[in-house]
């Protein structure tokens, strides 16, 4: 086993990064990835693996089905990683979901304790606002100072925000549908190259989630927390916590705060980071993160890229 390589920064993605047959090639060499969703499946009461192999996609989509899946892949990812001699990164941070993964990963929370955790986040996330009432929107091309004046001057009284800093010129809003609705028209004015409703279930990251975050912490409340081993940057305000109280706050405040993946990204590269590492299904991440910093940024959800990204990472 590598000891840890002070240039690489792991990246988990959340949910957007599910897809029905993920991980399929991987796991075929690598055993780690069906043995993740196996003891994900003990916990949850049917089978995971069986589920996102053969979907159907609705299935899957569901959000309390689609979190816990892509905790498992991103686990399983990180546990094959490092079973084939890729290094302990210096940091991790995980979009949303991939948070908690990345919690898992540097041992401050126990997997199955996890599990059990994102799939309450996914029930309380769909029940917290009736479905149809909520939605997200992805604005391209405008600065992030311009969607907040959208937001501002759309929300007329309704719950409209900022809810993800995905990239320069990318940022995800959220809110009650109308106000999304009215966003999109208002940002296509103010000049987006695109604003277009997302598929999702459930208006993350915004004041609807409130009330699903209070009932959150009483389940993170019953839940032992450590230190992390590795340092793991927090979505809420890009910063990093050893306290398990402080991680248990932010985890909570995560539901109803925006995603700072912009922050997130820089600050890794400011602490010193030559090279990110998506670990999980995907390449959502990389994506974004190439247009953040000027660094080598790979995934490992593919057998190819596994290989290439664990000989760059593991010396």
């Amino acid at each position: 086993m590598n000891d840890v390589n002070n240039g690489t920064a792991f990246a988990f993605p959340g949910q957007g990064s599910q897809s029905v047959g993920m991980l399929k090639a991987l796991a075929a060499s690598h055993a780690q990835i069906e043995d993740s969703f196996r003891e994900a499946s003990g916990v949850l009461g049917y089978d995971l693996w069986d589920l996102v192999q053969a979907g159907p996609e609705e299935a899957l989509n569901r959000t309390a089905v689609t979190q816990p899946a892509l905790l498992a892949a991103d686990v399983g990812c990180f546990r094959a990683w490092r079973a084939s001699g890729g290094a302990q990164p210096a940091w991790m941070a995980g979009h949303s979901l991939g948070e908690f993964a990345a919690l898992v990963c540097a041992e401050a929370l126990e997997y199955k304790d996890a599990v059990r955790l994102v799939a309450r986040r996914g029930e309380l996330m769909q029940a917290a606002v009736p479905e149809g009432e909520g939605a997200m929107a992805a604005i391209l091309g405008l600065a992030d100072e311009a969607v907040e004046n959208v937001c501002r001057d759309s929300a007329e009284g309704e719950v409209l925000a900022a809810a993800n800093y995905n990239a320069p010129g990318q940022v995800v809003i959220a809110g009650t549908k109308a106000a999304v609705d009215r966003a999109i028209l208002a940002a296509r004015t103010a000049g987006a190259r695109r604003a277009v409703v997302l598929a999702v279930s459930a208006p993350s990251h915004c004041a609807l989630m409130r009330k699903a975050a209070a009932q959150f912490a009483e389940a993170l409340s019953k839940v032992p927390l450590k230190t992390p081993a590795v340092p793991v940057i927090h979505n809420v305000d890009a910063g990093r916590r050893s306290d398990p109280g402080d991680i248990r706050e932010a985890l909570v405040n995560q539901l109803f705060s925006p995603v700072r993946w912009v922050e997130t990204i820089r600050h890794m590269a400011g602490w010193g980071a030559s090279r990110i590492v998506e670990c999980g299904p995907g390449k959502v991440l990389t994506g974004l993160n190439k247009r953040i910093v000027d660094l080598p940024c790979v995934a490992i959800g593919e057998p190819s890229d596994f290989d290439a990204a664990a000989g760059f990472g593991g010396n």
